[in-house]
């Protein structure tokens, strides 16, 4: 995403609801001069990203994101890490550069993940 499609999507994800062309241009004008035109050109090109939904609400387009902030998160990590052959030396890498504190982060979210039920995927599985 580029940093105009970002700082739309960063608002969708806050407000977690619709959202018009009209109120997405009145709160990014709160922080720069932008046209209306160019918000509603890059809620289309989301759009054709896939990224977002929209749905007519009178005669405008109301837009909501299709995934969560942190779906999308993970979808952009295992991106990444399709691109490398060894992705276990490639999470232990990211995780020795994490704080401590999110290194504690990883384990309950780990340790949560196997209370319920659900086992990791392999990632030469293809789903």
């Amino acid at each position: 995403m580029g940093q105009l499609e970002a700082a739309v999507m960063h608002r969708l994800w806050d407000w977690d609801r619709p959202a018009s062309v009209r109120e997405v241009v009145d709160d990014l004008q709160r922080e720069r001069k932008i046209a209306y035109t160019t918000v509603m050109t890059v809620l289309d090109n989301l759009h054709r990203k896939g990224l977002v939904h929209r749905h007519k609400q009178g005669r405008a387009y109301v837009y909501t994101a299709v995934m969560s902030q942190e779906d999308h998160t993970a979808s952009m990590l295992e991106d990444v890490l399709a691109q490398t052959p060894d992705r276990g030396a490639a999470l232990l890498n990211f995780v020795e550069q994490l704080s401590s504190e999110e290194q504690v982060q990883v384990r309950t979210a780990l340790a949560k993940f196997g209370k319920h039920g659900r086992q990791p995927r392999d990632p030469g599985d293809k789903e």
